[in-house]
């Protein structure tokens, strides 16, 4: 049909996909049928008994989403955000040390720029898994807030590069993620 025909009817122009063409300089969809993966060489290791698995490593826009997994009850890290984190909790729990609240299975936290705060799985949680959305980047500290190490997108990138290697996906499994 053209543009210039008579036009459908109301239903069938609800079930009409769009006419055109997509822009030429649009990145593809990212589609991931298996998020959380069903294949354990996915999971990146992050530190003893916590991995996260990619999901979307935007370059061009300086953030990433990706599943952290822990296995392990304890202190994960101290850190401050300079941007806005989103987080979706799969499975188990989590909370900060600094916080009364806890983050449980299918609640969703919004950690707001300038937050600093340490991640506690507790000993009677066999697993969590978090979806995060995280803008700028990790910026880890003391309890006093001296700077001891970062995570960006391009860290990210360069800790699957160097594991998908490692188990024989190879380096540019990664590419998939990246936007």
């Amino acid at each position: 049909m053209k543009r210039n025909d008579t036009p459908p009817d109301g239903e069938t122009l609800r079930r009409m996909p769009y006419q055109f063409s997509q822009p030429a300089e649009m990145v593809p969809d990212l589609v991931i049928p298996n998020a959380v993966p069903l294949d354990d060489r996915i999971w990146v290791p992050q530190a003893e008994n916590v991995w996260f698995r990619p999901l979307c490593l935007n370059r061009s826009a300086g953030y990433w989403m990706n599943l952290l997994k822990v296995r392990k009850s304890g202190v994960l890290s101290r850190h401050r955000h300079p941007a806005p984190v989103h987080a979706f909790v799969l499975k188990g729990r989590w909370r900060y040390l600094e916080h009364d609240w806890e983050a449980v299975e299918g609640g969703y936290v919004f950690e707001p720029p300038g937050e600093t705060h340490t991640l506690v799985v507790d000993p009677d949680v066999e697993e969590m898994i978090t979806l995060f959305q995280v803008h700028g980047c990790m910026y880890y500290v003391d309890p006093w807030g001296e700077h001891i190490g970062f995570e960006d997108v391009f860290t990210k990138i360069a800790m699957c590069r160097e594991h998908y290697d490692a188990v024989g996906l190879g380096s540019d499994f990664v590419d998939q993620f990246i936007r």
